[in-house]
């Protein structure tokens, strides 16, 4: 079973496409989440992702405007995608049923 941010981080690669590297999954979560992403993390759990065959990452071509650096992009593979849609299917399923009752939450705690 996925983590919530392997999910993430996969669900937002598949998203991007072709467009799918750290800066700019870094960026997709960001904007989804309303949070901070650290690179390294995303950079530690992309590692992890790739050691579980969940995803591959290639060099691709250097660019003027990172300074000559290459970017690392990502490709989801078909067990990635089986193992995000098992993630996504597991949440949908513990949620149906439940009413996000917001200020009846507060009223309670």
């Amino acid at each position: 079973m996925l983590g919530e941010f392997e999910y993430l981080l996969i669900a937002a690669a598949v998203k991007l496409g072709d467009d799918a590297y750290g800066a700019t999954i870094k960026q997709e979560i960001e904007r989804a989440t309303g949070g901070r992403c650290s690179l390294g993390a995303l950079y530690t759990t992309l590692d992890r992702l790739e050691e579980k065959g969940l995803i591959r990452t290639r060099m691709g071509g250097a660019t003027p405007r990172r300074g000559g650096r290459s970017r690392r992009m990502v490709q989801v593979t078909r067990r990635g995608m089986q193992a995000a849609a098992g993630f996504y299917e597991a949440v949908a399923s513990v949620s149906r049923g439940v009413a996000w009752a917001v200020n009846r939450a507060e009223e309670l705690s």
